[in-house]
Formats: structure tokens, C-alpha cells, sequence
């Protein structure tokens, strides 16, 4: 028996282009075909999804006929609620058999597996999620260890299936690790990583594939099955630039978005003055982040990117919409501590336009510029090459003296400024920088404050 699995991964909202792997799905699937997501199908930057609470998304794979996704981390990273929401949204099962609430009892719509058949042949589909405890504890959830659980739902659906499906969104290096130290999986469909493979590669006698990102690519993999046994298989990307969008994808978006917009449009408050932004200049819609960030996480100072902000705000009314617009990452208020030479060392490569304006890609991270940096309860003396002098209230920045610092996970990671990852005691919290904006921007004197230079040049 020939079966077809079509797939995808970490498409990360780019509905555009999942409109274009609908139109292909159409074309290549039968009564005999598998349609499975590996995960970070839904990404909150899109004011779709976020003024849905993720059923946008959700609906736009129950258009498509998925037959199930797995949770990835950026599905988990909203909260049980949310995650409760998009589960229990439509027909598409959510698995992952790791993923639990923080006292181990389930959460409501997520499966641990299912069992599908396709052409008489039943597969058993196992979904894994990433342990990213760190982020999933603010929320009150806990990721196990995969290969335990992995084991765990092989032998409890032993004799129940033919073929075994794991749909892994924990990165292509792990899916090879867990082929190698489990038998039984004959097909592992991955994500995470971001990894386009041309070839299906073989590990222990198990299938791995995966296809890239944001939908630039749809997975298909062919297996001829006999006697429960994989006899022969093909695999391919197919790339899907120049493939049609699908109508019904395509009017789905456009209901979703009316419906978000109303969600998100409605007014929050007034502010009384523009906050503009720059990417290499010092600005002060950078400031008043730092400045609240100080208050978020009481510390010695705080230090911030421009490009966690994607714009300024002009005088008026502010909405969710416009915070998502200008905030649109999510990344989290984070305290660390580290010594004064490695603050020094980054504040000095701040000085460099190009080091400004380099791509700021990283984990979470949702814009385009790494960005000046910004500091609160700090003077930054300069001569426009060199830090000259860092100024704290109670006295100068020392080189091997350690500061509590308030941050984002981002720059804890030392992603753009590498010598902010060393650091220690890191410990993260559970809003995002837009929250953060939200509370802040209403706070007058955090506004006033904020167009108050902290780099300052001496000659």
C-alpha cells in the first residue's frame, strides 16, 4: 500500500504563503494521505492570531484537512488558556505527549497521540514538544523528558497500530538523538530548527524530514508499506513561490483579520506627545522600555536593544493593535547579573552604525535591526568612538565588579551583543516587552523622563 504524508513546519504565521501549500495539498492528496504540522504553526506577532487568541490559525489548518499539528513552543508560550483555546478550536488535534501543567495533570485538548488510519494501514502519531521549562514554568506548565514519554505511548498502543509517526517540533539534532536511542519510530516529521533537508535521511531504520520555514516549502513524503514494514519510500520539498494562494485560505485571512481588528482596535488610553524611534540613535520610546524595565525588575541598571521596537507612537489614542505593530516579539523582561567590563564591551560596539543596523535574527525575535542599546539609572560618556566613562548613581561602572541588570531574554542570550551572555542567575518574567509598553506608556512621569539623554558625547 502506497501512503502520502504532506507536511509542514515553523510556519510561523506566514498565512500568505500557507495559502500556497493549501493550493499544492489540493493538488497532490488522496483518500491515502496524511497531512501533519510539526509545530509553530501559529505565531503571535500576527494581529490575526493574536486578536483571536490563535483560532485563526487553527481555522485555516481545519480548512486545509490537517489531521493533526504538534504544540511547539511558540503554540505553548501564550499560556495554558490560550493553548486551551486554539486545542479545542476545530477538528485538527493538537498532540504532544511531554507537555503537561506544572502538577502533571493534562491539559484540556491536547492529546498525547492519536491513532489514524489511511488506506487500512493504521499509524500511531505521537507529537513532542520542546523542554523550554524556563518559559513554560511562568505559566504554570512543564515539558518532560521526550524519550520517556515517547516509550511511555509505544508500549501502551502496542498491537493498536502498524506504522509509528513521531511529529517532533524539538529540532532536527535531537530527532536524529531519539532515533538512535529508540526503536519502534518508523517516521519522524520534525520542526524547530528550521532545517530544509533535500533527502529523506535514515537513522536506526527511521525516516526524518523536515521542510524549512514559513511555509516557503511543502514536505511530501511517500512510503510503500507491506506487512506493517516501510518497503520503499521518496521524499521531497516542494517549493511553493510561484504556486497559486488558495481562495478559501485567502477569504478565511481576511475574515480573521476583520475580527481581530475589533478586538485590538479598541481604544486604551491617550498619550499627550510623539515617541519617536530610531535605530541607531538614542530615542526616547527605547528610554521609557528601559526606564520601565527598571521598575519591572528592581536592579543597578537596565540595558535594552532599539529593535525590540519597530517604530515610534505618535501622540493620541494607543491600542493593542498599535502595540503589537511597534512590539511585535516575544520576548520577556529578564534579570541577570554580569560584570562591568562585558556591559562596557557592548556598549561600545552600540556605537557602530553597522553593528546597529545589522540583522537582529534571533530566538523570538520578530523584527528586523538589532538597534542601538538603551540604558536606564546610567550616564554613558563618549567620544563617538569609545566609551569614555558609564556613570551609575553611586558611582562609576567597574570592569570586574557584578551588576543586576534588567533585560530581555534576547540580549541575555548575547544575540547581537555577544558579551552580554556572560552572565548568571538569569531568571525570566512571564509578560512581554509590549505588556510592558502598555503599562508604562500611561505612566506620565515615564514619559516625561524618557526624552532625557542617557548617551551623552564629550569631546
Amino acid at each position: 500500500m502506497k501512503i502520502r504524508i504532506l507536511h509542514t513546519n515553523d510556519i510561523h504565521s506566514r498565512f500568505e504563503n500557507f495559502a500556497r501549500i493549501v493550493s499544492k495539498i489540493d493538488e497532490l492528496k488522496n483518500d491515502n494521505t496524511l497531512i501533519l504540522d510539526a509545530g509553530d504553526f501559529n505565531d503571535f506577532m500576527r494581529l490575526e492570531v493574536q486578536g483571536t487568541g490563535g483560532r485563526a490559525g487553527c481555522s485555516l489548518l481545519n480548512i486545509a484537512g490537517y489531521d493533526a499539528i504538534a504544540v511547539g513552543n511558540n503554540e505553548g508560550f501564550q499560556g495554558i488558556e490560550i493553548l486551551e483555546n486554539m486545542a479545542t478550536s476545530g477538528k485538527v488535534q493538537f498532540l504532544s505527549c511531554n507537555l503537561y501543567k506544572d502538577d502533571m495533570s493534562p491539559i484540556k485538548g491536547i492529546r498525547r497521540s492519536i491513532i489514524v488510519e489511511k488506506g487500512g494501514i493504521k499509524f500511531l502519531v505521537i507529537g513532542i514538544t520542546p523542554a523550554f521549562n524556563e518559559f513554560f514554568s511562568l505559566f504554570n506548565m512543564y515539558a518532560s523528558n521526550p524519550i520517556e514519554e515517547i516509550h511511555k505511548e509505544i508500549e501502551e498502543n502496542r498491537g493498536k497500530y502498524d506504522i509509528c509517526v513521531l511529529l517532533s517540533h524539538s529540532g532536527i539534532r535531537n530527532d536524529f538523538a531519539i532515533s538512535e536511542n529508540i526503536e519502534g519510530i518508523h517516521i519522524i516529521i520534525g520542526g524547530h530548527s528550521h532545517s530544509l533537508m533535500d533527502n529523506i535521511d535514515v537513522v536506526n531504520g527511521t525516516l526524518i524530514h523536515q521542510s524549512g520555514k514559513y511555509g516557503e516549502y511543502l514536505g511530501v513524503l511517500d512510503v510503500e508499506i507491506e506487512n506493517g514494514k516501510i518497503i520503499g519510500f521518496n521524499g521531497e520539498n516542494i517549493n511553493t513561490e510561484n504556486i497559486p494562494q488558495n481562495d478559501e485560505i485567502m477569504k478565511e485571512i481576511s475574515k480573521q483579520k476583520c475580527i481581530a481588528l475589533e478586538t485590538l482596535s479598541k481604544p486604551l488610553y491617550k498619550i499627550d506627545v510623539d515617541l519617536w524611534h530610531d535605530v541607531v540613535e538614542e530615542n526616547p520610546i527605547t528610554n521609557l522600555l528601559a526606564d520601565a524595565l527598571m521598575d519591572v525588575i528592581p536592579c543597578d541598571l537596565s540595558i535594552i536593544n532599539s529593535g525590540v521596537i519597530s517604530g515610534g507612537i505618535r501622540k493620541g489614542i494607543v491600542s493593542n493593535k498599535k502595540l503589537l505593530e511597534i512590539s511585535p516579539s516575544p520576548l520577556n523582561p529578564t534579570y541577570m547579573e554580569i560584570k562591568g567590563k562585558y556591559i562596557k564591551e557592548a556598549l561600545r560596539l552600540s556605537l557602530k552604525a553597522d553593528v546597529c543596523l545589522q540583522d537582529g535574527r534571533g530566538a523570538g525575535f520578530r523584527g528586523k535591526y538589532l538597534g542601538r542599546l538603551h540604558i536606564s539609572n546610567a550616564i554613558i560618556e563618549h567620544n563617538g568612538k569609545d566609551i569614555l566613562k558609564v556613570k551609575l548613581k553611586d558611582g562609576v561602572l567597574e570592569d570586574e565588579k557584578i551588576y543586576r541588570v534588567a533585560t530581555s531574554d534576547y540580549l541575555q542570550r548575547g544575540t547581537g551583543y555577544t558579551s552580554l551572555a556572560n552572565n548568571k542567575n538569569e531568571k525570566y518574567n512571564p509578560e512581554y516587552m509590549r505588556d510592558v509598553l502598555r503599562e508604562y506608556l500611561k505612566k506620565k512621569e515615564f514619559v516625561e523622563r524618557c526624552f532625557k539623554d542617557r548617551w551623552v558625547r564629550v569631546e
